[in-house]
């Protein structure tokens, strides 16, 4: 039953248009028998996804974005059982598969799913080539000694951010996320001690965390600016809707901590303002919000800056080590990506929502200097 695969893939996957899927579809529909082997097809698409640099997380979010909920379940089942022949996923791996949506199989009439699969297949297979960000399935991983469990500070931030993020009071908000940023601070700094002490190789690392429409610049922005206080560089992939964070393990993961809760405190906190000026007659809701979040990303990234100068400041010996740490991260970077460009940010037009941003940033404590992304 290849035949009738291989058919229907030459007739869908590289043609533009519906006649081309729609052919497609009809041969896979009269074939019942083709089942078996156009999942084993759609497993190659991702084993090619991830030579290409790409990993589940970053798979599940485009197809999230580009096609519908029932292709996001297809992609998911041919990940688990693609996954399933790996003796031991790449480090970060474990959590993306974790996070498959689960739940029973989608199925419909034999055209709608094979239409279905087909437009899944068709994406995949033109993703393009990505600046990877760990070893692919089967390849070499440096050993490691496995940690077993989480690191008592990171708890402790992990802690504090979800009281940030629950309090219904601001003052309580701020409290909670300067003294998280602070830790974060420490934890890097003892890191960096530790690492000098015991003469480390270790070397920068890379994650990718998605950043989401709308209002995505100003996500970027402020995962940027989060990045930046955290000894990382942030770079922006627009058409993919994500970021690439460059830094060392333990600063990569306060970042992904950080600008989750930084997120999840100034959307609340616009949909509370934007609350309030709606009851006060105003409709102009896009404008505000933009602005809202344009302000909030811009004075966070000062504010975690100030904090994590003057968590440094208090270690003047360790000082060298963070200036070679973070000239190792440059390097990094500037290998990863040898052709960034910068964006200028355009400016805020609504008044209001740029000071009602701000205002909720000085309750939350946290901004990107120059509002200038590499991309």
């Amino acid at each position: 039953m290849s035949t009738a695969v291989d058919k229907a893939l030459a007739a869908a996957l590289y043609a533009e248009g519906d006649a081309a899927l729609d052919t497609g579809a009809s041969l896979l529909a009269a074939e019942p028998a083709a089942d078996a082997e156009l999942a084993r097809r759609g497993e190659e698409f991702v084993r090619r996804a991830w030579q290409r640099g790409w990993q589940p997380a970053d798979v599940v979010r485009l197809v999230r974005r580009d096609l519908d909920e029932h292709h996001v379940r297809l992609v998911s089942e041919l990940i688990a059982a693609e996954a399933r022949a790996y003796a031991e996923p790449p480090p970060r791996w474990a959590a993306q598969l974790a996070e498959l949506p689960a739940g029973p199989a989608w199925r419909a009439d034999r055209f709608s799913y094979a239409t279905a699969v087909l437009e899944l297949y068709r994406l995949l297979a033109r993703l393009p080539a990505i600046e990877p960000v760990g070893p692919a399935p089967g390849a070499a991983v440096p050993h490691t000694v496995p940690v077993h469990g989480e690191p008592r500070m990171l708890a402790r931030i992990r802690a504090l951010l979800a009281k940030a993020e629950a309090t219904g009071y601001p003052e309580e908000a701020e409290a909670f996320t300067a003294k998280a940023q602070e830790l974060m601070a420490r934890h890097s700094l003892d890191e960096a001690a530790l690492a000098a002490r015991t003469h480390s190789a270790d070397a920068p690392a890379a994650i990718r965390i998605g950043v989401d429409a709308p209002y995505e610049t100003a996500k970027a922005i402020l995962l940027d600016a989060v990045a930046a206080a955290n000894h990382c560089r942030a770079v922006w992939n627009e058409a993919f809707g994500f970021s690439t964070v460059v830094g060392y393990e333990p600063d990569l993961e306060v970042v992904e901590l950080l600008y989750t809760s930084l997120l999840v405190q100034g959307t609340g906190a616009m949909t509370k303002a934007e609350a309030g000026q709606r009851a006060g007659g105003r409709k102009r809701t896009k404008t505000f919000r933009q602005a809202f979040l344009l302000a909030y990303a811009q004075r966070i990234g000062d504010r975690l800056a100030v904090t994590s100068r003057r968590v440094a400041a208090g270690e003047p010996t360790l000082l060298p080590v963070l200036a070679a740490r973070d000239v190792a991260v440059t390097a990094q970077t500037d290998r990863m990506f040898p052709a960034t460009t910068t964006t200028r940010v355009r400016g805020a037009v609504d008044a209001a929502g740029w000071e009602h941003g701000r205002d909720a940033a000085d309750r939350a404590r946290t901004d990107p200097p120059g509002g200038a992304l590499p991309r």
